[in-house]
């Protein structure tokens, strides 16, 4: 079949762009904030570059098992910054509405059960992460009431996956439907994806350019093996496209009256200087 069913596994949805907020929160050497917590551009180097040795030992080491030597592309992991990103600030997020909420997050998915989808070690932070995760999502999908679905929300969805090559692309709405049955983990996934962007609103959260769109780690399962991949974010009424550039909101001015942007801009250059 084309269009090969799809098994909820932890299938998450996605935390929107942010954007960067005020002066003090746009040092270029770090990557996001969330609240009191952030990470550096260092930081997020460390756990890629730590994801990327561990895997290129493990190809050498079965390489060498089999008499052959691996070329530097097969050294490579499909890990990207950008997917460490992820990870850190979708982790804080629900660490946050976990514990808004009080509830109890078991430690049920190990690295070592992850290792061979994520084609990342389990000895790897990367992989320990992602491990951690999906029991804070998991935790928080038992206890959020499933979203609408609506056909855009699948699409999505279905979008996502099929960048990854784990589903064929171009399939229309009904053959998506098909393949995600009942479709609840896009719903389990929209519900997510708002809780997870209120917090980030009521912690203040906002991530360097260069990290832009910032994506919720997200795993269905085939059935034969987890699909990992990343969504944009998704509310109740589909995907949002463009939401890491909000709509100026008018400052007001001495006497109390709102200034228009670009003047609020100008006066805020002026005072405090451009900012990096």
């Amino acid at each position: 079949m084309r269009a090969r069913r799809l098994i909820a596994a932890a299938s998450l949805a996605a935390l929107g762009a942010l954007s960067l907020a005020a002066c003090g929160k746009s040092a270029p050497d770090v990557a996001a904030y969330v609240g009191d917590t952030s990470w550096s551009t260092k930081r997020v180097d460390a756990v890629y570059d730590d994801a990327q040795a561990k895997f290129g030992e493990a190809v050498r080491l079965e390489a060498a098992q089999a008499g052959v030597s691996p070329s530097p592309e097969q050294l490579r992991s499909t890990v990207t910054r950008q997917d460490v990103l992820n990870l850190l600030v979708s982790l804080e997020l629900g660490k946050r509405v976990v514990a808004a909420k009080n509830l109890q997050v078991p430690d049920a998915v190990s690295p070592e059960q992850l290792q061979q989808s994520l084609r990342v070690p389990a000895t790897a932070e990367y992989t320990k992460l992602w491990g951690e995760w999906i029991d804070v999502s998991q935790a928080l999908s038992q206890q959020l009431p499933p979203a609408d679905l609506s056909d855009d929300s699948m699409m999505a969805v279905y979008q996502a996956i099929a960048k990854t090559g784990a589903i064929d692309s171009g399939l229309s709405v009904a053959e998506v439907r098909q393949a995600f049955g009942d479709g609840g983990f896009v719903r389990a996934a929209s519900a997510l994806s708002t809780a997870l962007q209120e917090e980030a609103s009521r912690a203040d959260a906002s991530i360097n350019p260069r990290y832009r769109p910032v994506g919720v780690p997200s795993v269905v399962s085939s059935g034969q093996s987890l699909i990992f991949y990343s969504l944009p974010y998704i509310n109740r009424d589909g995907p949002v496209t463009d939401i890491s550039t909000p709509e100026p909101v008018p400052s007001a001015g001495p006497s109390g009256e709102a200034v228009p942007s670009d003047e609020a801009a100008a006066s805020d250059e002026a005072t405090a200087g451009t900012e990096s």
